[in-house]
């Protein structure tokens, strides 16, 4: 493949993840979720406040909305392109969760949505996090376990092999049910960890479990038959209006 065929690979997979993020960020159940880890970071107002893996911009913008100094982070340039032209009044910076662009004890606010689970070593993140948050300052940690995502099908055993062997391919996929230990082994206080579960039923959400069947079969866990049978059966139920998709979201929240 050619430079300029991958740049339009990359192009194309920057777009469809962005439709994506735009999709799951407009359901109402993701809307509340928000809104209730901007009231966990109990902000302050002209205060700064980072949102780490901020993706297309959107928490910034609600964020600025409150009153606060919003900081949106993230290592991707393309996502960062897409945040600037949406946000045009909004500050973005390039930075990972683990080396962030601020100096110590000065952000007030920390949140990270979904993010996590894509870190190898999340413990680093969290003493980052520590690190730029001054005394008193709120920590807020919203993501999905991905081995504990709920799918009704008529072949569990098979259900369980692919959630299993998608959240296997991620960096620490079992990161919300981290949240409590990390936040407590990093040195914060006052940790609290609530789950708030969303159901899904409308057939749009059938590209989720693609999303999800497709590297399972790429990784050998299951073939490419059993993959495109369990898809099928997705596809009848929703066609029948029996589709049902259940995911938790751990969200966790801490003082400094």
């Amino acid at each position: 493949m050619s430079k300029n065929q991958e740049a339009v690979e990359e192009h194309r997979d920057a777009k469809a993840l962005l439709a994506v993020l735009d999709s799951a960020d407009q359901m109402p159940s993701a809307t509340r979720l928000r809104a209730r880890s901007y009231e966990l970071l109990s902000l302050v107002p002209d205060s700064t406040v980072v949102d780490v893996g901020c993706g297309a911009g959107r928490a910034v913008a609600e964020l600025a909305e409150r009153g606060v100094h919003a900081v949106g982070v993230d290592p991707s340039p393309r996502m960062l392109a897409a945040a600037r032209k949406r946000w045009s009044q909004a500050e973005f910076r390039e930075a990972g969760a683990e080396d962030l662009p601020f100096d110590d004890g000065s952000v007030r606010g920390y949140r990270a949505d979904k993010v996590f689970h894509v870190l190898l070593e999340p413990g680093r993140a969290v003493a980052e996090a520590r690190r730029v948050l001054c005394p008193g300052g709120r920590i807020v940690l919203v993501g999905q376990d991905w081995d504990a995502i709920m799918i009704d099908s008529a072949d569990a055993a098979l259900t369980r092999t692919i959630v299993h062997a998608r959240a296997d391919l991620l960096g620490t996929p079992r990161a919300g049910r981290q949240y409590r230990s990390l936040l407590l082994a990093g040195g914060f206080d006052d940790v609290t960890v609530e789950v708030h579960t969303s159901v899904f039923t409308d057939p749009p959400m059938l590209s989720l479990l693609a999303r999800l069947a497709e590297p399972a079969c790429v990784s050998g866990a299951v073939g490419r038959d059993q993959a495109d049978e369990w898809l099928a059966e997705q596809r009848r139920r929703a066609e029948g209006g029996r589709f049902l998709v259940a995911i938790p979201f751990f969200v966790a929240s801490a003082s400094a």
